[in-house]
């Protein structure tokens, strides 16, 4: 894959240099070549959801467990679960890393979709960390969100601001 797009292969590796145990995500036809490859990984376990929502409650139970999970969902349903957010993963002190597809942004501030309108004034109401990632050479600053999570014990977001064009073939 060339540097322009953020490969399915290379988020594959960050998911499991971090030991990331769990997937908890909404599927979607945005990520159908990284779906493919987490369910052929045998180190991960995919847990779908119905709702957004449903991810920071499962994710919680998870890591009260002992296992690594890791939330994979767009902006629209990371704004969809501001309540669970708060309830489970802020109140309870997960850190969690939270892949958020970016819908609508563009990196040239032209913006016709509310959804990338909303996204990071979201995110900054929560008080949380973010990492913008575009393509396999931002890929690295997905092992700074987990280093970020595990330090603060705080969900960290990275918004893939490519909204997952990369993972389709």
């Amino acid at each position: 894959m060339s540097e322009a797009s953020l490969s399915p292969e290379t988020v594959l590796a960050e998911m499991t240099k971090n030991g990331v145990s769990h997937i908890v995500w909404l599927p979607d036809s945005e990520t159908n070549w990284l779906y493919l490859l987490m369910k052929a990984e045998p180190s991960l376990t995919l847990v779908g959801v119905s709702r957004e929502g449903h991810a920071c409650s499962i994710a919680s139970g998870l890591a009260a467990g002992g296992a690594r999970p890791m939330i994979l969902i767009q902006n629209t349903g990371l704004q969809e679960s501001g309540d669970s957010l708060r309830g489970w993963l802020l109140s309870m002190n997960v850190g969690v890393v939270m892949m958020v597809g970016y819908r609508g942004w563009t990196r040239h501030g032209v913006t016709t979709d509310t959804a990338a309108t909303y996204t990071e004034p979201f995110i900054n109401a929560y008080g949380l960390q973010y990492y913008l990632v575009e393509n396999d050479a931002d890929a690295p600053r997905i092992s700074v969100a987990f280093k970020e999570a595990a330090k603060t014990n705080k969900p960290v977001v990275v918004l893939v601001g490519d909204e997952f064009h990369g993972f389709n073939r």
